[in-house]
């Protein structure tokens, strides 16, 4: 083996020949047992490291083994952190960006709370030397009222208008004619202002108002004739009344006052035909009780049976069986009156004037909940507690007239 040379080229001995990192060389493992044994041992070393690769070289005498004893420094000190302050890590510039982009922090949940209502101030309530304070009171909460009309109203009023009714039209004809003159005035009136209200439509009021007069007055005195003449001219005096006032929206006025002239004068003189003849007042009578019946058993059959609708947008209230009821209740009102009051009249006669009836009530009905709707009203006036207006109740009624005049006419003669 060759000898050990430090830095400057001279020998070293083999103890202090330095190892790879400096430190001593480690001793050979001493050799013991019998000197044959170790001579073999060299011998077979030296024939293993015999060959091509390797020359052969004298074995080495052995050095005797060194024992050394290894300290241990203190474990405390490797885990206080004091002893080992944390080096500093040099800064990256740029930074490294973050694979993950930035969360946003989850929103906090926050229960709905009920609102709180207002605290009820209480009233100051006086005391006296000597009294204990009494604690005070809330004040009660009003009552809601109900919504609807006022049914006592509707039914005093109702047996108001019947008994005048009766009263005028069984002692003195002329006196009936009158109240129907007032009627259809005030209707007019109400009809004429909620067009000028509601849109601003100025249809001439006195002109249809004498026209009213004059078409129920030739209507009972004069036939059918004259009361169509009448209407005609009412029609030429609401043109020529609307002159006076500048052309602007001038067709839009003058065709709303002919409107008001035909739909509630010159229907109503049927009424006044129907009073002229010999049974008159019977006749009269025939004709409100059909009306009444329909209304009355479209009511009843429909709140109670009611389920599907009849005009929805029109009028939600309606439905197809409670038209079913009405004609129905209409028709046997018909038969049992046209059989028992009026001259020469059959029952069949009665159930085809009730049916007829109950359908151009329900019409007119429809046709004045249409009008209410394109105004934005609920009630065309006040006058009549619980009712609304003199409109609200001649609206089934002035469908009806010309239809029962025409059918008592062919059934019975005029």
């Amino acid at each position: 083996m060759r000898p050990v040379q430090d830095g400057s080229g001279q020998e070293l001995p083999r103890e202090a020949s330095p190892g790879p990192y400096g430190q001593p060389a480690p001793a050979p493992v001493p050799v013991h047992g019998p000197a044959r044994a170790s001579e073999q041992q060299q011998t077979r070393v030296a024939g293993r490291l015999s060959g091509p690769l390797f020359r052969d070289e004298p074995p080495t005498a052995a050095v005797p083994a060194v024992e050394e004893t290894v300290v241990l420094p203190p474990l405390t000190g490797l885990l206080d952190p004091a002893a080992h302050p944390a080096q500093p890590q040099p800064a990256q510039w740029p930074p490294a960006a973050s694979p993950y982009p930035p969360q946003s922090p989850a929103p906090s949940y926050q229960a709905p709370q009920p609102p709180v209502a207002p605290l009820v101030q209480p009233h100051p309530v006086p005391s006296y030397p000597g009294q204990e304070t009494p604690v005070a009171q809330p004040d009660p909460q009003p009552r809601k009222q109900r919504g609807g009309r006022n049914l006592q109203a509707a039914i005093g009023v109702g047996v108001g208008l019947g008994a005048v009714i009766i009263a005028s039209l069984f002692f003195v004809k002329a006196l009936f004619l009158v109240v129907v003159m007032a009627a259809v005035v005030v209707g007019v009136w109400e009809l004429s202002s909620r067009l000028t209200e509601r849109k601003e439509i100025r249809s001439p009021l006195v002109p249809v108002a004498a026209g009213s007069v004059a078409m129920l007055s030739t209507g009972y005195w004069a036939g059918v004739q004259w009361a169509a003449a009448s209407l005609a001219l009412t029609g030429l005096a609401v043109m020529v009344w609307r002159m006076a006032a500048p052309p602007e929206n001038y067709l839009r006025d003058v065709t709303a006052g002919i409107f008001t002239a035909f739909y509630v004068p010159f229907l109503a003189t049927f009424v006044a035909m129907m009073l002229a003849a010999d049974d008159g007042p019977q006749r009269i009578v025939l004709f409100l009780i059909v009306t009444v019946c329909s209304d009355t058993g479209a009511y009843a059959v429909g709140y109670k049976f009611g389920k599907t609708k009849l005009a929805p947008t029109i009028s939600p209230g309606k439905t197809r069986e409670g038209l079913a009821g009405g004609i129905a209740l209409s028709m046997l009102a018909g038969a049992l009156l046209m059989q028992l009051i009026i001259d020469d009249g059959i029952w069949w006669q009665g159930l085809i004037l009730g049916g007829c009836a109950a359908v151009t009530a329900t019409l007119g009905d429809l046709g004045e909940s249409m009008i209410k709707r394109d105004l934005g009203i609920k009630d065309m006036g006040t006058l009549l507690p619980g009712h609304g207006g003199i409109m609200d109740r001649l609206d089934s009624l002035l469908p009806t007239a010309p239809v029962v005049w025409l059918l008592l006419a062919a059934f019975v003669g005029s």
